[in-house]
Order: C-alpha cells, then structure tokens, then sequence
C-alpha cells in the first residue's frame, strides 16, 4: 500500500513537472521590435455601458501610433445605451469606427465580429471583450509576433484580483486553467485562448471560413477557432510579454460565474479528441487526490494523498502565479485549490444541464 500511494503522489509530482517546466522558454524577455505592423481591433460589445469608459481609455493607452492601428466596435443589438454611448466617446478620434450588428438583422457575438473584421482595413486582427483594459505594449507585443509570419496568437488575459471569495475563485480558476493551456501550447497541443486577447491574421480567418464552422456552442468564438487553426496545420503561438496583458473584472455573483462557466465548458466538450483524453485524465487525477480522504477507512495513509496534491499546487501556484499576473497569499492558495476543483465538478454538470446564454 506504500508503494502504490508512493507511486501515486511520483506520477502526480512527474505529470506537474512536465506541465509547467516548458514554461520557462516562453517567458524569456524578447526586446520589442520597433519596426511595427498596421493592426485592427475588432470588439463585440453588448450591453456595455458601463465599461465602455474605461475600455476607451485603455485603447487610448495604448503605445502605438494612431496611424498604424484601427478600433472597430460592433455593437451587438445592445438594449441599453451602449451605442449612443460609444459614439459619444469615440467621436474625436479619427482611428475608432463604430458599427451596428442590426445592420445584418442577425445576432450573436461570432456575427458581431465578423462584421467588425468585414468592415477592417489591417491585414492583421486583434480580438478583446468590451470589458477588458489591454496593458499598453499590447500592440507591441503582438505585431513582432506576425511578424514573424504567425497565424493566429494568443495572450495573457488575468482577472482584475480583490477581496470577494468570487473573485478569488475565478482568479485562482484563471490561473490554473492559463498554466496548462500555455505548458500545452509550448508542447505544440493548443487548445484554449482567451477571447478577450487572441489575434489573427485576416488571411488565416478567411481561410478557416470565418466563425462558420465554430457553432457547435453559443460561446467558443476563441477556442473553436483555435481548434480550426490546430485542424488546419497552422502556426500558432503565444504572447507572454508582462506588458500585454489584457485584464478584466470577474463576475460579481455566483449565479453570473456560474452562468460563464457552464459556457465556457460547454465549449470544452468540442475540443479535439486529444485534447479532451489528456485534460480528462489530467482532472480526473487531480479528482482522485481530493477524494483520497474518504478511503482512509480502508488504510489511514490515503489521508496522506490530499495533504500532498495541495502542497505541489501550492509550489506550482507560488512559482507561476506572477509569470500570469497573479498574487496569492500562502494561506489563500490552499484553500482555493480546493475550491476550484470542486467548481470543475460543479461546472462539468452544469455545462450537461444548465441553459447558458451570452448576456
């Protein structure tokens, strides 16, 4: 019985070295290039009011000259002020066009983005959320990367952290998730992005067929295109720089988080059969430590199995979480691991039964 818990918390040990040791390479410092390329903002907004103050001013941020970027935002048949807002805003800036999806009589954030990117003078596009504030080398970042004939990018996309136990669950969800989506695309196996910071080249979208073949959910706009992108051969790569990174605020009631992530893993059941065997096995394990207490009444040293899978999380946390834009207590990072995976089981069944909507 030694032997086997032994062995157990080895592989558990092993499984999280291989995860984030290739980490490291992609967070080596890259001098920013400053022969840039042209590049157009596409953002879907709806029902945005009242971000769209703080979002402006982010864009406005931005270090990169005006000449050699465009904002698009698409208002998304918004029931509140968020058009009339948006014009208001954006009215003394020459680089800001502002469209409505009404104009296509069809809804949806894929179609909002679609008409944003149609209406787009850039051959290279990049994607973020009308609730989200980019850091100001964002553009930066991203250009030496098509440069270097990339097609299709994604980023670093933390959540603005506070005191509200929500907060810290998705924080602490957003972390973890982006440690293994980045150590699976340093491998070669992408498979999740952030909508919020992905970016792409026009030629590769209209490759792909656009979003057309992304509608298996309401959500996955940014996954789903990744999966083509992966289907399709294509070069994929990351952007790590601390200084684009794209930040938002997390929901502010569990019903709203709850809502989000039966969303998001909604999308997860349509990833590429790969990716779906290594991320179940990968859970399923992590799953089994946390319930190793309840066999203690076949042998006491299964108590031994929980205590630690919270100290290597504990490491890999305390390790990674800046590389992301993080900041955990010691304290803090015990007890969220266990929240969070037991939010996984909770939003795995929710993802079977709940009926999600975007906004």
């Amino acid at each position: 019985m030694i032997i086997l818990l032994l062995c157990s918390i080895t592989i558990l040990i092993l499984i999280n070295i291989l995860i984030t040791f290739p980490l490291k390479r992609l967070f080596e410092i890259s001098k920013i290039d400053e022969n840039v390329v042209n590049v157009s903002i596409i953002i879907a907004a709806r029902n945005e009011q009242t971000n769209l103050t703080k979002l402006i001013q982010s864009l406005n941020k931005l270090d990169y000259s005006e000449d050699l970027f465009e904002v698009i935002i698409v208002d998304d048949n918004s029931v509140d002020e968020t058009l009339s807002v948006l014009k208001e805003l954006t009215k003394e800036f020459d680089n800001f066009s502002i469209y409505s999806n009404t104009e296509t009589n069809l809804t949806g954030k894929r179609n909002a983005l679609t008409l944003g990117i149609k209406h787009s003078k850039f051959s290279n596009i990049l994607i973020t959320d009308a609730d989200c504030r980019p850091e100001k080398k964002w553009l930066q970042s991203y250009s030496k990367k098509f440069k270097d004939g990339y097609d299709l990018l994604f980023g670093i996309a933390p959540f603005i952290q506070h005191k509200k136990l929500i907060n810290k669950i998705s924080c602490i969800e957003n972390l973890r998730n982006s440690i293994l989506t980045f150590s699976m695309a340093s491998i070669g196996l992408p498979y999740s992005a952030a909508a919020r910071n992905i970016g792409f080249s026009k030629k590769a979208f209209d490759q792909l067929g656009g979003y057309l073949n992304t509608k298996d959910t309401i959500s996955g706009d940014d996954d789903l295109l990744l999966r083509e992108a992966v289907k399709n051969k294509m070069k994929i790569g990351v952007v790590t720089d601390s200084l684009s990174f794209v930040y938002s605020d997390t929901k502010e009631t569990l019903s709203e988080y709850l809502q989000q992530k039966a969303r998001h893993t909604q999308t997860s059941f349509h990833y590429l059969i790969t990716h779906q065997l290594i991320l179940g096995f990968w859970h399923l394990l992590n799953l089994a430590f946390l319930v190793s207490p309840l066999l203690m009444f076949v042998n006491p040293l299964f108590g031994l199995l929980l205590p630690a899978k919270l100290i290597i999380d504990f490491i890999v946390v305390q390790f990674h979480q800046r590389k992301f834009g993080y900041k955990f207590s010691f304290f803090e990072t015990f007890y969220l691991q266990i929240f969070y995976e037991l939010f996984l089981i909770i939003n795995f069944f929710n993802a079977q039964f709940m009926h999600v909507k975007w906004k």
